[in-house]
């Protein structure tokens, strides 16, 4: 892997976290990667993957993107049903613009809708 300049937004909050300048709650962190507990958690285990460097979404860079997604991926393996999701652009839901992803355990019966969900 390159070894590519890390951006930081000084108004971006994930850029916050990663500087140590706002709280919290870290479950693993890797060079260029860190993975947190949202603040309002949808399932028990759900993390957010948040690369070092700021990119705003998933297409704006997609060496970031791609080693976020490996390391969401190695936290998908440690659950049998997991959903990772990242979003682009407002009217896809994207709330933090910073990229993202979103590990969402599963289990039957959990009631999570997604968004794309039909519903009854």
């Amino acid at each position: 892997m390159a070894t590519e300049e890390v951006k930081i937004d000084t108004t971006c909050v994930f850029c916050d976290i990663i500087a140590e300048r706002a709280p919290a709650t870290i479950v693993r962190a890797w060079p260029e990667t860190i993975a947190i507990t949202p603040i309002d958690p949808v399932t028990p285990g759900h993390v957010l993957v948040i690369p070092h460097t700021h990119v705003t979404d998933v297409a704006e860079s997609p060496e970031v993107s791609a080693r976020t997604m490996a390391r969401a991926a190695e936290l998908a393996a440690e659950h049998p049903a997991v959903n990772i999701i990242t979003s682009r652009g407002k009217p896809a839901t994207q709330s933090v613009f910073h990229l993202h992803l979103h590990v969402v355990p599963r289990v039957p019966g959990d009631g999570l809708l997604l968004p794309w969900t039909s519903r009854p």
